[in-house]
């Protein structure tokens, strides 16, 4: 099959698959210690050089052999715990905290967060160095923690389990990598405030609150927050029908910042330079750092920061002059995140947005091109002689394909992470995706638009542009509502066993690249593979109600 979607080389895979592979077994596998774990790895790399150099179809083995090693020990470090820690009760602790994430609240005078203890009492030495959460109560003269701030707490500290379950808050945080957490806590005084970098930050999230919020907020307040949480971030202003109706129609991720918001942002301004006639090496740079205030001004959540990058692994390829090449660009991401954060592999957003990219790379873009090729409009007839409305007709269908090919690809995905993480399946996902996404994308540019216009002083557009923006939130709004009513859009679902939906989606992803590096022929021909695997997953692996 010919497809420009097929035949792209990702060599950096044969370094994240065994790095992975790596990560998951020193979960998972039995413990080791990481000194012995790195000596090995240090001898796989040498005789994988050694092969390099005398048999060179060789060097591959001893490489991946590095990587997993490598990936168990990296997973070993980051998630150290001590044996003492297990009998360590529930204390009353004082604890100096630089805050490197803070989650919104729906009280003022309330504070949560992620944070790294950078002091600890003399009798809990071993805590220094720790990221813990952290859960405050803010007096009437406290400061709102912001990030990069050094706080004086005292508080609760309790050990989190070894293992908890993936779907409570406390897997969240193991699986960050955690080991405590500290609750009904205070603030004692601000030891260190924060960078100038993030007070502007702060500010500059106040301001585009503000812009977001003129002229709409007062009229359709509810509308007014997912507008915000979509343009913000800001999800905690979700009523809670609100978060259910999104959650149960598959669309909660389309009000949230990751990696559509991210790419819609990121198309927009580099088109606009582009547009403007700048220099190649100024269009990434300046689509790069704009949108990088955009991700930390926002929060930087873990699913916005790998959208970034992979934009910047684009614009690299953009300032390079070579062609995209989005697997390929897709597995540099990974591993850069990986390298820097391998507990990142257990969180839902980072499983579902690489695995989402992953499948329609290799699977949607692929299926789209295939339909296409099969059911191409009017074939018996000459282009020159078609009506205007063939016309018509021949633009909407080579629109349909890859938006149906991308919207397969997600619901693939969506089916086993859904239930994995979610405990929900979204049958009608699919087809609320397909009209639902691109109502989205026009939010977020006229949100991007309303936000570009307001900071250069001109109120009037950007009002205007709010206003268009809610009206398409209304729109959507009316439509999910309206698909709720359908019977059968949505079930209760969950895994028999929690290790079955990781299973299934690790299955799923090794036959789509399987499939996509045979080039959808042999047994893949037809596509059929994926769907096969999760419709037996489904049937034998879920249940229902």
């Amino acid at each position: 099959m010919t497809s420009r979607s097929l035949g792209h080389r990702a060599p950096l895979l044969w370094l994240v698959v065994p790095f992975i592979a790596g990560i998951a077994t020193g979960r998972y596998g039995p413990a080791a210690r990481p000194a012995w774990l790195l000596a090995l790895a240090l001898v796989a790399a040498g005789l994988s050089y050694l092969a390099a150099w005398r048999t060179p179809r060789w060097w591959g083995l001893p490489m991946a052999i590095t990587l997993l090693l490598a990936g168990n020990a990296s997973y070993t470090l980051r998630r150290a715990r001590l044996a003492a820690w297990e009998q360590l009760p529930v204390r009353e602790v004082r604890l100096s905290l630089r805050v490197d994430r803070v989650f919104p609240q729906d009280e003022a005078r309330k504070a949560a967060g992620l944070a790294t203890v950078v002091r600890s009492e003399q009798h809990l030495p071993d805590l220094a160095g720790q990221r813990i959460y952290f859960s405050l109560a803010l007096g009437p003269r406290a400061v709102a923690p912001v990030r990069s701030m050094l706080i004086a707490t005292v508080g609760v500290l309790a050990p989190l389990p070894e293992n908890p379950s993936p779907t409570t808050f406390d897997g969240y945080l193991a699986d960050a990598g955690m080991n405590f957490r500290l609750a009904r806590g205070r603030v004692l005084a601000v030891e260190q405030p924060p960078t100038r970098y993030r007070m502007f930050c702060e500010h500059l999230g106040h301001r585009l609150n503000a812009i977001l919020s003129a002229g709409v907020a007062a009229k359709r307040p509810e509308l007014a927050a997912v507008y915000r949480a979509m343009m913000l971030g800001q999800k905690y202003e979700l009523s809670l029908e609100q978060e259910q109706l999104f959650m149960h129609s598959g669309t909660m991720h389309l009000f949230a910042i990751n990696g559509l918001h991210i790419g819609v942002v990121a198309m927009a301004l580099h088109a606009l330079l582009v547009i403007a006639r700048c220099p190649r090496l100024l269009v990434a740079g300046l689509t790069l750092l704009l949108l990088w205030l955009d991700v930390d001004t926002t929060g930087a959540s873990p699913s916005a920061v790998r959208a970034w990058m992979l934009v910047a692994a684009y614009e690299t390829a953009f300032i390079l002059r070579l062609p995209a090449n989005g697997i390929a660009a897709l597995a540099a991401a990974a591993l850069v995140v990986l390298l820097a954060d391998p507990m990142a592999l257990f969180s839902a957003s980072f499983q579902m947005s690489y695995g989402v990219v992953l499948a329609i790379l290799s699977f949607g873009l692929p299926l789209a091109d295939w339909l296409a090729g099969r059911w191409p409009p009017w074939p018996n007839l000459p282009e020159v002689t078609w009506t205007w409305w063939q016309h018509w007709w021949a633009r909407g269908v080579r629109w349909f394909w890859p938006v149906l090919g991308i919207g397969v690809a997600a619901a693939l995905v969506g089916a086993v992470s859904g239930a994995a993480f979610y405990r929900v399946f979204t049958p009608g996902g699919l087809v609320a995706n397909l009209v639902l996404v691109p109502l989205a994308m026009l939010v977020i540019i006229a949100g991007f638009a309303s936000i570009a216009l307001g900071l250069a002083g001109w109120a009037a557009a950007s009002l205007l542009l709010n206003h268009a923006a809610v009206l398409v939130l209304a729109v959507i709004d009316a439509l999910i509502r309206l698909g709720q009513q359908v019977p059968g859009i949505w079930w209760p679902a969950e895994w028999r066993a929690p290790w079955l939906g990781t299973a299934t989606l690790a299955t799923l992803l090794a036959v789509i690249v399987t499939g996509y590096a045979r080039g959808w022929a042999g047994w893949a021909r037809g596509f059929w593979p994926p769907l096969a695997v999760v419709l037996v997953a489904l049937i034998f692996g879920v249940k229902f109600g």
